[in-house]
């Protein structure tokens, strides 16, 4: 793919490419890790990860890395949506399959789904996600980051180091699921579960790389990425429980243990 320098060319150009691989990974490990903590970025998401792919993007050019680098180059496009819608159809039926089965529906059961209104669920699949995770994450992921470490070592040691930069990047986010669930019992506990939602999401990471390596696209992860996270609330309001128990609008309280649904979206 001619991202990796070969050993002839110039000291200067190698150190400054192994430095922006170490800071790519070093800042993506922190942000969501420290900015998620913040009120206003939770405000202001969809805009600030906007404007954090903007800006990743202008380091990525500055640092040599091209279009076509980072799976944003027009040839492979085709491929990519090829592939992606491929496995984003395949996903969606899953979820729209748990939800028409009555025994899988509470994998489904989410309060922050039951309890909103039709027109924020249409900005949490319209906006929210698509802008403010999608587009952030596999720009900044399978794009800038996997392109700035495919320069400097083989692919495969690539995947595995931007997958888990991508798990780190969900350490504060597990934390909070795991309190909203009422499940952080104990630190031991708590540490367990946060390094298995880790591990959980770097596979997850491994998945899209490889969907990114394997179409040349971007395309083809995000599409996979905005089924995952799109689909799933969706089929959750469809199926949620109306005041007087009948599915409908949603009503806020509806019980559940851990769900699964706020674990996928934390995965991703």
């Amino acid at each position: 793919m001619g991202l990796r320098r070969t050993a002839a060319g110039p000291g200067s150009r190698r150190r400054g490419d192994v430095g922006f691989a170490i800071a790519s990974c070093a800042v993506l490990a922190a942000y969501n890790n420290v900015a998620g903590m913040r009120p206003w970025h939770r405000r202001w998401y969809p805009v600030l990860n906007a404007c954090a792919t903007g800006a990743a993007l202008a380091a990525a050019a500055a640092s040599g890395l091209t279009a076509t680098d980072m799976g944003l180059g027009r040839a492979k496009l085709r491929p990519g949506l090829r592939l992606g819608s491929r496995v984003a159809a395949a996903t969606a039926g899953g979820w729209l399959a748990i939800a028409v089965v009555p025994a899988a529906r509470p994998v489904l059961r989410d309060e922050r789904i039951t309890g909103l209104t039709g027109r924020e669920v249409a900005y949490q699949v319209m906006v929210r996600i698509p802008v403010g995770t999608v587009l952030w994450e596999e720009t900044a992921f399978r794009g800038v980051l996997l392109a700035a470490l495919r320069r400097v070592m083989p692919r495969g040691t690539a995947v595995a180091v931007a997958s888990g930069v991508f798990g780190i990047w969900h350490i504060r986010p597990t934390m909070g699921a795991l309190r909203a669930n009422k499940l952080a019992a104990s630190p031991g506990k708590t540490v367990a579960a946060v390094t298995a939602g880790v591990a959980a999401t770097a596979a997850g990471g491994v998945l899209l790389s490889w969907l990114r390596i394997r179409s040349g696209s971007l395309a083809a992860p995000a599409l996979l990425h905005l089924a995952t996270n799109c689909v799933g609330p969706l089929a959750a309001y469809a199926i949620a429980p109306a005041p007087g128990g009948q599915p409908g609008r949603p009503v806020t309280g509806w019980p559940h243990s851990a769900s699964f649904l706020k674990f996928i979206e934390y995965i991703f």
